[in-house]
């Protein structure tokens, strides 16, 4: 399994398109349906820092979710938007969960 954690922190002004281009890659994801991955999304109580938690079952679905454009365009916008802080990306271990990961 393969695990990630991204937070970052987009200006105020930005954090509602944000969160819109975030509702259309995850509409994009729940299309594909496949239960080799879980991508979840969290904002913090500021309102403009995002936090993104991603499991992948392994390296090829994780490539082809990378690949969606509607997910290559979020990053694009996000990117673009001038940033309060640059994503911190962190490869994390899931050491154990209430529930099953994958099926």
């Amino acid at each position: 399994m393969i695990t990630f954690k991204a937070v970052y922190t987009v200006k105020q002004e930005f954090a509602k398109q944000n969160q819109e281009n975030i509702n259309a890659f995850m509409q994009d994801f729940q299309k594909i349906n496949n239960a080799d991955f879980r991508y979840n999304v969290y904002l913090g109580t500021d309102g403009q820092t995002f936090t993104h938690v991603s499991h992948y079952k392994n390296a090829a679905i994780q490539q082809a979710l990378l690949a969606v454009p509607s997910f290559k365009y979020f990053q694009e916008q996000r990117d673009n938007s001038g940033l309060e802080d640059q994503p911190q990306l962190e490869e994390i271990v899931l050491i154990d969960s209430s529930s099953s990961i994958f099926n």
